[in-house]
């Protein structure tokens, strides 16, 4: 009667050496996201799980498996825009006057270069 004792055995027993292939290949296409995601300077975590839920039975123990991998979602930029009173949104500040509207009279009429006054 051959004993098994040691977990890499197992798996690799596992749905006929398929599981451990598996395993392999998330742990392969994880480890190159989070290199991607962390960049040359960077920092990117993960994880890679396998889960074997056990069941006992008489004299027999089934095992399902289980792997899930983990990656953080790679970040997107930020637009800045401005709020304004009424709640609608501008690319422009509201305090701020445009330059290139032209000229503005003393008393806040705007008027084109070249117009007279």
């Amino acid at each position: 009667m051959k004993k098994i004792r040691d977990v890499q055995t197992v798996i690799g027993l596992l749905e006929d050496g398929q599981l451990a292939q598996d395993f392999s290949e998330l742990l392969q296409k994880t480890l190159a996201e989070l290199k991607e995601l962390a960049g040359p300077k960077g920092k990117a975590k993960g994880s890679v799980t396998l889960k074997m839920d056990l069941t006992a039975e008489g004299g027999t123990v089934t095992i399902n498996s289980d792997i899930a991998a983990k990656t953080p979602k790679s970040g997107r930029a930020a637009s800045v825009l401005f709020v304004l009173d009424d709640g609608s949104l501008s690319t422009e500040h509201p305090r701020q006057m445009s330059m290139f509207a032209g000229p503005r009279d003393l008393d806040g009429d705007r008027r084109r270069a070249g117009d007279e006054a």
